[in-house]
């Protein structure tokens, strides 16, 4: 029986993962001890660790990082703190594997101490370009320093390959959001209102938006920009869920909460939807606007577009549905005019899905028991130039 360690950090990510997580619990061939951090433990993201216990999974660690407030000091003692707590845990542990998926901070400072430690560590999400966010150097980062990797589509295992690691660790699965998508069963539009306390006009937006981490001071003046080009839309229910614990975060939360004081009549806010609202909303909303990843990785397996603005998800591949924009008002305005153009909406319902169809979890489960974990060695692998 192999002993793997799964870390979850924030509530988008645990919606990720759950699929996985249940699936390893009930396989014999593993004992998973679930480790949670980041954004879970902190009472104003939610306390989202209830969650996680409410859905049943018992949680085996909690590696607290103290994150107050967010500055780029604020985010580095926390990655320091949360350092200290896994190799605490890991220390009394003794896993025979890591799994992290993604490329947050707390991520990060997991797999650092995993490796210093000696610990295997497999990657999902891996081999992704993101050229806004900081994100970028912890996602490669963490792929120098993993042993397995699951990508989610060829373009990014061709790059993680680029990176040095051995073709024979490294497996495109799709993206594992897609699996929640598939089984779960979505709540119907009047459920999810309720769930909302709102009911939807003619048309529906759900809009996140994050900070440009790798922009200093960005945040207020592009998010007032989106905010300007929804705010003359008519007949329209405007559904906010507020940003991560990233730098810059902090204004735009004040905003939203601002906006939706102020226009509480159409708009509502949420500092986690949770994953089954979240999805069924997709299955109701026009379209979604903002620059969350999941704009170009889940959004378009429901066949509706995704306004994505300014550079924090520029450079990963995106479907015919993705429709990009500058964080200026008069393009964004332009780029909202596209997702109702009937001609671009009868297109997209043929689009090709580029992040698989929802068996992800399946082929990782595969490859964790095919592998010898304790066998695996690492080497810099060379491509031929």
């Amino acid at each position: 029986m192999k002993r793997i360690a799964v870390v979850t950090g924030s509530r988008a990510e645990y919606g990720l993962l759950k699929p996985l997580i249940v699936a390893l619990q009930r396989d014999n061939a593993f004992e998973l001890k679930l480790l949670v951090t980041g954004m879970h433990l902190l009472p104003k993201f939610g306390n989202t660790f209830k969650q996680i216990e409410a859905d049943g999974i018992k949680i085996d660690y909690k590696v607290e990082d103290y994150l107050d407030g967010d500055s780029a000091k604020d985010i580095t003692n926390a990655v320091a703190h949360a350092m200290m707590g896994f190799a605490s845990v890991f220390k009394t542990l003794s896993p025979d594997m890591l799994l992290v998926l993604g490329d947050r901070s707390e991520i990060f400072a997991a797999a650092s101490a995993a490796m210093i430690a000696s610990i295997p560590i497999a990657h999902i999400h891996g081999g992704e370009v993101t050229e806004g966010a900081y994100d970028e150097f912890i996602r490669h980062a963490i792929t120098k320093m993993s042993h397995l990797h699951f990508a989610s589509t060829e373009t990014y295992r061709n790059r993680i390959v680029q990176l040095g690691e051995h073709p024979s660790r490294v497996f495109n699965v799709g993206a594992i959001g897609i699996d929640s998508i598939v089984s779960l069963e979505l709540l119907g539009k009047n459920d999810f209102e309720k769930s909302i306390s709102k009911q939807l006009d003619k048309k529906s937006i759900l809009i996140t938006y994050h900070p440009v981490t790798l922009e200093n001071n960005t945040a207020k003046k592009h998010f007032q920009a989106l905010l300007d080009a929804i705010d003359s839309l008519s007949e329209t229910t405007l559904i906010f869920t507020k940003p991560n614990a990233d730098k810059g975060g902090r204004i735009i939360s004040k905003m939203i909460d601002e906006y939706v004081s102020i226009n509480a009549d159409k708009a509502v806010s949420f500092t986690s939807l949770g994953q089954l609202r979240y999805l069924s909303a997709l299955k109701h909303v026009s379209f979604v606007i903002g620059n969350s990843s999941s704009g170009i990785l889940e959004v378009p397996y429901f066949n509706i577009p995704t306004v994505n603005i300014g550079d924090r998800q520029r450079g990963r591949v995106s479907p015919y549905s993705v429709i990009n924009s500058k964080p200026e008002f008069d393009c964004i305005v332009e780029a909202i005019k596209k997702a109702g153009d009937k001609n671009f909406l009868t297109k997209i319902k043929s689009q090709e899905n580029l992040y698989g169809s929802g068996n992800t979890t399946a082929k990782i489960v595969s490859a964790l028991k095919a592998f010898d974990i304790l066998k695996i060695k690492k080497s810099f692998y060379d491509i031929n130039i």
